[in-house]
């Protein structure tokens, strides 16, 4: 085995460690807001260190680099799919916590409380 399928299988393998805390975060966290949060960050790494250690692993130059190119994609869209989609549930009160009685985002997104 060489260096490079060890680095290939190192990345794979913490990239579905991330995935499995992502699971783990989705099924523990009591609201849409902090389960929305735990897909977006732990996901994003996961996916980005799964595609890394598939380039490797495949280390042929125009297919990793498409690859690559599908990682940073996923490493720019993931985020801001995830704030959009946070956004809009918050705009029309969907799981709304009722403990949170400032609301300080109110007024910018124009909701009345």
């Amino acid at each position: 085995m060489t260096i490079r399928l060890i680095a290939a299988y190192l990345l794979m393998g913490t990239g579905a460690a991330f995935a499995v805390v992502t699971v783990l975060g989705l099924l523990r966290f009591p609201d849409v807001y902090t389960r929305m949060h735990a897909a977006a960050v732990v996901l994003t790494m996961s996916a980005v260190l799964v595609t890394m250690g598939t380039a490797i692993y495949v280390w042929d130059f125009f297919l990793s680099a498409k690859i690559i190119l599908i990682g940073i994609f996923f490493l720019f869209s993931n985020p801001m799919a995830t704030h959009a989609i946070a956004r809009a549930s918050y705009k029309r009160e969907i799981a709304l916590p009722r403990e949170y009685e400032i609301d300080a985002y109110s007024d910018y997104l124009g909701r009345d409380v």
